[in-house]
């Protein structure tokens, strides 16, 4: 390994990260800032100078994908034997090593959530296991417990009444425990306690890891902080990088404090501001730029570095499905330029939207790819499709019959719904107007069902995913849709806290785009008063700037409950390819609040 070319093609502010081998350092890396590119060459750079040797050094990720390409890049660059993982990861050896913690641990909650919803009120049994799931996870990043969970509430609303959720808790942690397992947030925990209780291995730990690399660090929590705190101790050997402009994960616990803290934490820090773009057109960044100072957190304006392009693209349309069928036309048309399929996404707020943008790309004959799992794979579809195959010889009907027993409900309740019941939901009722009318038995049925989604497993598909799942992730092109008042900004933001984070992840939004961006939203809802920033209305459409929930955020008064446009709740009719199928449910002025 040689410096030159540590240093090859790094910029000035990258250059002096790489350059800075001994801590703290404090890499605030705007999107599309080529910061993997300067965390690996530091690392490398570290070994290079002779300041570490690869196994004192310890690098940390959120994600196992992005810690593989981490240890790629570093074996590229001639220097293996990095350790570079999740924190999870970490904890999970270090639990094993000084503590021999050999329980199973739990992947995934909903196995052990199961009974615990079955046996809640009838009101509440339909209440998604994934919500529930995400709550508990909620409460221990923040290191809370059963018997401190009331207390730790605060302005958060659980997805049951607190009554409910506090009892909840306390079976899911009893049954875990009496099954030996342990859960992700439990490493982290066991993690720290080990180190809060034994010098012996807090003493053997820090000989070993010298200095730490934490990346996206304005994703960490409570249990991280205070996970890496117990691994450094009094050393300063640390290099955190983050954009604190990307953070959208506070409903985890995630706060970009701790990033935002480090340079009060830590005043002897270097820290350097990564702005320069490799990724987007200066039209582009000049939509995310307006948006910057509407972030809070330290100033950051990305600057292009590539050849100007086309302005991003605002369009408003009459409706749902117009918006989608324009979209899946627009997709035919960029793919008939040369643009490979994907290489165009379409991103949107929660993942119970993605069948409308499905629907059209199928009469556009267009192939596409659902991230976070196609239709047949997810939820819904595993526990309908079981079903429905024991009864090969019934007529369609027996579909509608069988998602009933799945738990389809044709009214939902008046409130508590989370989003991935939302979507469950949303699946069932697909399956359920797919029926209606289908000629054939169950047998030809699930034939159709098959060849309609089978293009979702090609390759070279359009990408359809949410715009949490969109983070650190590039497309030629980008549309963005429905960005609407109570879509995004989402109807659950209550609080200051939460609508900054629905506009950063609006900024997210519009940063995964490199050529193309297309907003639109529709006039069946109203439009996004984050739209204000990046394409002003003209003055005589004025009286439509205002949010839809303005004068409600500002007297703190009690949000109108979930009716229809006629003011009766929204039910299941309708048909499938004028998007009419939506449930009434699902239209942002008719969701429950």
């Amino acid at each position: 390994m040689r410096a030159a070319l540590v240093f090859s093609g790094l910029n000035d502010e990258q250059h002096r990260a790489v350059e800075q081998v001994r801590g703290p350092v404090v890499v605030l890396a705007g999107a599309g800032s080529g910061k993997t590119t300067t965390i690996t060459r530091r690392i490398a750079n570290q070994v290079l100078t002779g300041a570490f040797v690869p196994s004192e050094l310890l690098a940390v990720t959120f994600t196992r994908k992005a810690a593989g390409e981490l240890r790629a890049r570093l074996e590229q660059l001639g220097v293996p034997r990095v350790v570079a993982g999740t924190f999870h990861a970490a904890a999970q050896r270090q639990i094993g090593y000084f503590a021999n913690e050999r329980r199973q641990v739990v992947s995934n909650k909903l196995s052990l959530l199961g009974p615990i919803a079955r046996a809640l009120p009838d009101a509440y049994r339909q209440r998604a296991l994934g919500d529930l799931a995400s709550e508990i996870e909620w409460a221990k990043n923040r290191r809370l417990t059963p018997e401190t969970y009331l207390d730790g509430l605060e302005m958060h609303t659980p997805p049951l009444p607190a009554e409910l959720m506090q009892p909840a808790f306390a079976q899911y942690e009893a049954d875990k425990e009496r099954a030996e397992a342990i859960d992700h947030e439990d490493q982290l925990e066991l993690a720290i306690r080990v180190f809060e209780a034994s010098d012996e291995a807090r003493e053997e730990f820090r000989a070993r890891y010298r200095a730490f690399t934490v990346d996206e660090f304005q994703d960490v929590n409570l249990l991280q902080w205070n996970l890496l705190e117990q691994w450094l101790g009094t050393s300063k050997e640390l290099c955190a990088v983050g954009d604190d402009y990307q953070a959208i994960y506070g409903f985890t616990g995630a706060t970009p404090d701790y990033l935002l803290q480090l340079e009060e934490r830590l005043p002897s820090a270097t820290v350097v501001r990564l702005e320069r773009n490799y990724r987007s057109t200066p039209e582009i960044l000049d939509a995310a730029n307006r948006l910057a100072p509407t972030l809070g957190g330290r100033r950051k304006r990305l600057v292009a570095v590539n050849a100007s392009g086309q302005k991003p693209h605002v369009r408003a349309f009459d409706s749902y499905p117009d918006e989608a069928a324009a979209i899946a036309a627009r997709c035919r048309e960029l793919h008939a330029r040369g643009i490979p399929l994907r290489e165009l996404a379409v991103l949107y707020r929660v993942n119970y939207r993605s069948p409308l943008y499905e629907e059209a790309l199928i009469a556009e004959e267009l192939p596409f790819e659902v991230q976070g799992g196609s239709f047949l794979e997810r939820r819904a579809a595993s526990q309908l499709l079981r079903r429905v195959r024991a009864r090969p010889s019934a007529r369609a009907a027996a579909v509608e019959e069988e998602a009933v027993r799945a738990g389809w409900l044709l009214e939902l309740p008046d409130e508590g719904i989370g989003p991935a019941e939302l979507a469950r939901q949303a699946d069932l009722a697909r399956f359920v107007t797919l029926s209606r009318g289908f000629a054939g038995d169950v047998s030809a049925y699930l034939a159709m069902v098959e060849e309609r989604f089978g293009a979702e497993r090609e390759r070279d598909a359009v990408q359809l995913l949410t715009l949490h799942a969109a983070k650190g992730l590039e497309f030629e092109a980008v549309f963005l849709p429905r960005l609407e008042e109570r879509e995004l900004p989402y109807w659950r933001a209550i609080t200051r806290e939460q609508l900054d984070e629905e506009r950063r992840l609006f900024y997210v939004g519009v940063t995964r785009a490199k050529r193309i961006l297309e907003l639109s939203w529709t006039r069946e809802g109203r439009r996004s008063s984050f739209l204000e920033t990046v394409a002003p209305l003209p003055p005589k459409h004025a009286a439509s700037r205002q949010p839809a929930y303005s004068r409600w955020e500002k007297r703190g008064q009690t949000r109108p409950s979930k009716q229809g446009a006629n003011g009766t709740s929204g039910s299941r009719d309708g048909g499938l390819r004028d998007g009419s199928w939506l449930p009434d449910w699902m239209r942002p002025d008719e969701r429950n609040d």
